[in-house]
């Protein structure tokens, strides 16, 4: 069983910055791609960037350049820079990764609030 633990989530204003940590409990170059996704309060879960094991990166459009997401394969962590925030930011940030087998984990999530 694999376990992903998200943190770093708080409140931030508007232009502010917050680092989102997703710590696994096995080695991150295990995992084909890890991805955080973020669920706005009533909305749906939507995809906002992913790593692959190659380490290649993709993001959503609406944070294309102001996020950034990388990882610590020493610290089997992954982390979003996210710069400046906006208020359609915030949403629960999800963790997510994805074995080669096709099993799949999710993280408990992280709250991110972006209000001044």
């Amino acid at each position: 069983q694999v376990q992903l633990v998200e943190s770093g989530g708080g409140l931030v204003q508007p232009g502010g910055s917050l680092r989102l940590s997703c710590a696994a409990s096995r080695n991150t170059a295990d995992f084909t791609v890890m991805t955080w996704y973020r669920q706005p309060l009533g909305k749906q879960r939507d995809w906002v960037a992913f790593i692959t094991r190659g380490g290649d990166t993709k993001y959503e459009e609406s944070v294309q350049g102001r996020f950034t997401i990388s990882r610590d394969v020493a610290k089997s962590t992954i982390y979003l820079q996210m710069d400046s925030l906006k208020p359609k930011d915030t949403a629960v940030y999800y963790c997510y990764a994805a074995l080669k087998g096709g099993s799949a984990y999710w993280g408990q999530g992280t709250r991110v609030t972006v209000s001044s």
